[in-house]
């Protein structure tokens, strides 16, 4: 498959299993739960190399002609049978009748669900607001267990079905990772400590928001799990990551227990994926959390639309911190809704997870 053009900007692979999860469970003493994950995290680590190295020969694109923008999503979907090429074989196209696979449907769905929102409530054409063609692939590799977006497209495994189901069944993990591509699109945050972590949260929220916004959940109704759907039965635990109560989702005899900080009281300094990012991103889950259930109704009406407007609004730099992003949610809390509970909210979300706005 070749590169599609990006505009000078620099794609990333993002997964929603993180390094340390997986490495923690590739050292089961039970080949079977053992093996998948070895084999996931070395297929990762390729892919993740792969990535580095093709993201170095993207040049610029001159901007695309001004064609009317899209208003319905355009979705192509492949199935690699349970091979590593990509994109696969194409299985449905925009407007195709749903397939005999559940899993081809299933994303297919989850695609345009969050072209849906993105569209319906913050007039945002696709990922990158002129709207890019959504492509994903289906029963990638054997009992592979992640999901990620690479730079040009989704990839959704299996699952190894003792650990992890298929990727495709929970709605949040296919938003999170089509969000990836949303930030690639605008603030293009770094993969790394901080910004890295800000990027994995940035994820979690739209992948939360999409399932509530598909499910028609307000606020407190919403779980604020994600991944919630992909954990097989035997798992202890409720999720990939709460964003409720970060380090309160899983606690396995083989997964061990969910390492993620809920402030900046607990911020987990390490060199190990890429400084923390599935980590650390736990304090700024919260504090959105905490903002959206102050605020109450539904959290892509206000709190989404203040994280979108500091992701899009041009501020934000590649290499940010928390305290840079909690300063502009602060000043897009005020441009958008003036001195009101919304930026009283925003301030008192972040002053609970303890990351300054002044």
């Amino acid at each position: 498959m070749q590169p599609r053009p990006n505009h000078g900007l620099r794609p990333v692979f993002c997964t929603i299993v993180p390094p340390h999860l997986l490495d923690k469970l590739s050292q089961a003493d039970d080949p079977v739960l053992a093996a998948p994950a070895r084999r996931t995290l070395e297929a990762d680590g390729a892919r993740r190399h792969q990535r580095q190295v093709t993201a170095l020969a993207f040049a610029p694109h001159p901007p695309r002609t001004a064609d009317a923008v899209p208003t319905k999503p355009r979705r192509t979907l492949y199935d690699c049978r349970h091979g590593t090429d990509l994109p696969g074989h194409k299985v449905r196209a925009e407007g195709d009748e749903p397939t005999q696979d559940a899993s081809v449907n299933r994303a297919y769905a989850g695609l345009g669900a969050t072209f849906d929102l993105l569209l319906s409530e913050y007039g945002r054409s696709s990922i990158d607001g002129k709207g890019l063609p959504l492509i994903g692939s289906v029963h990638y590799d054997e009992k592979y267990n992640n999901a990620f977006f690479d730079g040009e497209q989704m990839v959704f495994g299996d699952g190894d079905g003792e650990i992890f189901l298929d990727f495709t069944l929970a709605i949040d993990v296919i938003a999170h990772e089509l969000t990836h591509g949303l930030t690639q699109y605008t603030a293009n945050l770094a993969y790394q400590g901080q910004s890295g972590a800000l990027n994995e949260s940035v994820s979690d929220v739209f992948g939360s928001l999409v399932k509530q916004y598909s499910l028609g959940h307000s606020a407190e109704q919403a779980d604020w799990l994600i991944g919630a759907d992909i954990l097989a039965p035997r798992v202890s635990g409720d999720a990939l990551r709460s964003m409720k109560a970060p380090g309160t989702a899983y606690d396995d005899d083989v997964l061990g227990k969910d390492p993620q900080p809920a402030s900046m009281d607990d911020y987990v300094e390490t060199r190990d994926d890429n400084g923390g990012v599935h980590i650390n991103s736990g304090i700024p889950n919260r504090a959105f959390y905490l903002l959206a259930t102050a605020l109450g109704g539904n959290a892509w009406e206000r709190a989404g639309q203040i994280w979108f407007d500091v992701l899009t609004g041009g501020e934000l730099t590649q290499n940010a911190g928390f305290t840079a992003f909690a300063r502009l949610t602060v000043a897009a809390a005020r441009s958008r809704f003036g001195e009101g509970d919304e930026a009283e909210a925003v301030l008192k979300a972040w002053s609970e997870v303890g990351v300054a706005t002044r």
